[in-house]
């Protein structure tokens, strides 16, 4: 006789289809992006005011995000900003801010700091004339930002390509008087870098 599909045991789990689960990969890639894309571009897409150093209330946040058809679980939230590699999202208490990357009008409210003798930039070969004539400018962010180390950096550069890393006499911008902050995530930022401060790779 034909055996049927075995029972599952008594004492397993049996979450809801449609509950969403912490642990798949691909929704905390899809949370970590909504989350970007309202703490950082658009909250008043989804009805939300962030405060002016960026911050909004979790509880708001979780409120809105189900008011517009994307419901996040508290536990979904803590997992994302756990786990995120690049820990784009600080929490303070109740309330949450992407680290950096804001393209909305807000002030992080960072004190100075004193760069590395050296800091990098992660781009491809597109961009490198503009970069040679122009420096590295904030483009729609807030401030250009610098990775501390060449394996950052170069992971940075592979999101558009094959990367080009770039490195910053940040030690002699310091010394000439630009402003340097680090995020909570550890990236550097400054609100231009001129060219005469960029090394550009040799030829391949």
């Amino acid at each position: 006789m034909k055996e049927g599909p075995p029972t599952p045991r008594a004492d397993a789990p049996h979450p809801a289809a449609d509950e969403p689960h912490p642990g798949d990969a691909r929704r905390t890639v899809t949370v970590s992006k909504y989350l970007s894309k309202h703490l950082r571009h658009q909250p008043e897409r989804i009805g939300l005011t962030l405060d002016e150093h960026g911050w909004v209330e979790i509880d708001a946040l979780l409120t809105a995000a189900a008011a517009h058809r994307f419901p996040i679980t508290r536990a979904e939230l803590d997992h994302v900003v756990t786990v995120n590699d690049k820990q784009r999202f600080a929490v303070d208490g109740g309330r949450i801010r992407a680290s950096q990357g804001h393209s909305v009008d807000i002030d992080l409210a960072l004190p100075t700091a004193t760069p590395p003798a050296y800091l990098f930039h992660g781009t491809v070969a597109r961009h490198l004339a503009a970069i040679r004539a122009e420096g590295l400018r904030p483009m729609n962010r807030h401030a250009v930002h610098l990775s501390p180390d060449r394996e950052t950096a170069t992971r940075v550069g592979a999101r558009r390509g094959r990367p080009v890393v770039l490195s910053v006499d940040s030690g002699a911008m310091h010394r000439d008087g630009h402003a340097f902050q680090v995020s909570a995530n550890g990236v550097w930022l400054t609100a231009a870098v001129p060219p005469g401060y960029l090394r550009f790779p040799g030829p391949r």
